[in-house]
């Protein structure tokens, strides 16, 4: 067992971090609880204020929550998604363990209009699929997408169909568009209410909203605008010089 050095010049409350944060990474499973903040005075030797410390740092970098009444638990992992290529959610799930699913919400045909007639590079007057999803992981709820699609590329679309197949499946296969490109947009923001509750999530949880372009050489074939959860998802772009 690791223990603190009381000698060093390295805080307290750091080193106690660190120790804590070995057992959630080795030991601990998400949701597990942690121990009691007395258990760990008492096995560490430290006072409270020092296990305070480590505790509050902890948890606001994500690495634990608290449950009122109930204790102090390991958070889930948040999903790295690595923004350096093409991606999509349910290959992004499946490559992490987790099990994909959506939930369509809504499902519509419509005139595109003049917003999202110009997103979409077609006149105002054209038809498209206007549809929801809620996308989950392991049945966790993890992202609000409203999707457009240009009927014209893709008719005969059902709500059934996305609901038993990946969107990006559907494109490639049933109508062999081919994808070239994809360009995203981010955005921070104060989650609403509806979108928490869909989430279920706290409100006071931010979100990130991502407004995705997808290309079939130079044509727009998707506009979707998404509302992830922000304790859920860490995305990383590299940059080369």
């Amino acid at each position: 067992m690791k223990k603190i050095d009381k000698s060093s010049r390295i805080p307290l409350y750091i080193q106690l971090m660190d120790i804590l944060l070995d057992e959630i990474e080795n030991e601990l499973n998400e949701n597990d609880q942690l121990m009691s903040e007395r258990e760990i005075c008492q096995k560490y030797d430290v006072s409270r204020t020092t296990v305070r410390q480590a505790v509050t740092e902890l948890e606001r970098e994500g690495y634990i929550y608290k449950a009122h009444g109930k204790g102090t638990f390991v958070a889930p992992k948040k999903m790295h998604q690595d923004l350096i290529r093409f991606y999509s959610f349910t290959e992004e799930m499946k490559k992490l363990g987790k099990t994909p699913s959506s939930r369509v919400l809504s499902f519509d045909i419509v005139a595109a209009g003049q917003k999202i007639g110009r997103k979409l590079g077609i006149s105002e007057n054209e038809k498209v699929y206007k549809f929801s999803r809620l996308r989950l992981a392991d049945g966790v709820p993890m992202m609000l997408e409203t999707t457009y699609v240009p009927y014209e590329i893709f008719p005969d679309m059902t709500r059934e169909d996305l609901e038993t197949t990946a969107l990006y499946e559907l494109f490639t296969t049933r109508f062999q568009s081919k994808i070239s490109m994809a360009e995203e947009f981010f955005q921070p923001l104060v989650t609403r209410a509806h979108e928490a509750e869909l989430l279920d999530m706290p409100v006071s949880v931010p979100s990130l909203k991502i407004e995705r372009f997808t290309y079939e050489n130079d044509r727009i074939i998707e506009y979707t605008n998404t509302i992830a959860r922000g304790d859920k998802f860490k995305y990383r772009v590299r940059l080369e010089n």
